[in-house]
C-alpha cells in the first residue's frame, strides 16, 4: 500500500515505541473503556471492543486489567469518564499532523497540545485543516511465523482485506473503514494470532523531512508523550542515512 504510516516505522527504528515508555496499557485501557461504554461488554456483539481486547491480548495486557477496563466502561465500577477529541496541525516543512486523544479534561488537553506545537515549531490548526490528507483504514497485525505468504494473502482477501504488507515479521492487513471489524472477527474465528487491531490513518502523500528531521521528531515525540494522546499521525518520511546519523 502506497503512503503507509512512515511515522510508525520511524518510531520503531528510533526505539520510541509506546510499550517502552510505559503508556501502552493505559492507551489500550482507555480504548476498551470507550468501546464498552458505547457498545456494552459483550465482545461478540461489540466489534470495537473485540478489536480492543485483541490488541490488549497481543500486548500481553493482564486479563484482570482488561476486565476492569470493561467494567469501568459499562459503569459496573467507578472510573474516569473519557471523551474522544481529535486535533490537527502542521509541523516543519508543512508536514500534516493529526493527534487523537482521550481525555477527562478537554481544556487541559488542548492547552498541552497547543504548548507542544508552539514550543517545538509547529502550528495547531482548525478542525479539517489536514484530515483530508489522510484516509481512514483498518489495520490488523498478525504474526507471519509459519504462514505461507501467498496463502495468507488470498485468505485475507477472502475475509475482506484491501491490501497486505509485510513489516518486521508481521503481516499488516489493511481494510476499508466499514469492513474492519468484520475482518478482525474473521481472523479471530479462524485461529490467527492477532497482535494488534485498530483504526488508523494512511497519508495520501508523503513529504520528505530530511532537512528538518531532528526538529520534527522532537515535536512528534512531545505530542506522543502527552498523557491524553492516543495516537499521532504525520505524512512524512526520513531517509535511512539521516535516521542513522540521528542515532
Amino acid at each position: 500500500m502506497s503512503g503507509h504510516n512512515k511515522w510508525s516505522q520511524i518510531k520503531h527504528k528510533k526505539g520510541a515505541a509506546d510499550a517502552r515508555r510505559g503508556k501502552l496499557f493505559t492507551r489500550i485501557a482507555r480504548e476498551i473503556i470507550i468501546a464498552a461504554r458505547e457498545g456494552g461488554s459483550d465482545i461478540n456483539s461489540n466489534s470495537r471492543l473485540r478489536a480492543a481486547v485483541q490488541t490488549a491480548r497481543g500486548a500481553n495486557m493482564p486479563k484482570d486489567n482488561i476486565e476492569k477496563a470493561i467494567k469501568r466502561g459499562t459503569g459496573e465500577i467507578d472510573g474516569i469518564t473519557y471523551e474522544e477529541i481529535t486535533y490537527e496541525g502542521y509541523g516543519h516543512n508543512g508536514v500534516a499532523i493529526i493527534i487523537e486523544t482521550m481525555t477527562d479534561n478537554k481544556n487541559r488537553t488542548v492547552a498541552d497540545v497547543r504548548h507542544a506545537f508552539s514550543k517545538h515549531g509547529g502550528n495547531l490548526g482548525e478542525n479539517g485543516a489536514v484530515s483530508w490528507i489522510f484516509d481512514q483504514k483498518g489495520a490488523i497485525e498478525i504474526k507471519s511465523d509459519g504462514l505461507d505468504e501467498d496463502d495468507f494473502m488470498l485468505q485475507a482477501l477472502d475475509f475482506g482485506a484491501e491490501d497486505v504488507e509485510i513489516q518486521d515479521g508481521l503481516y499488516v492487513v489493511y481494510t476499508n473503514l466499514t469492513d474492519f471489524y468484520k475482518v478482525v472477527t474473521a481472523f479471530d474465528e479462524n485461529g490467527f494470532s492477532i497482535e494488534k487491531a485498530e483504526l488508523t490513518r494512511i497519508p495520501k502523500n508523503i513529504i520528505n523531512a530530511d532537512d528538518v528531521a531532528e526538529k520534527l521528531l522532537k515535536l512528534l515525540d512531545k505530542l506522543e508523550d502527552l498523557d491524553d494522546v492516543q495516537k499521532v499521525y504525520a505524512n512524512f518520511e526520513i531517509s535511512d542515512d539521516v535516521m542513522n546519523n540521528l542515532g
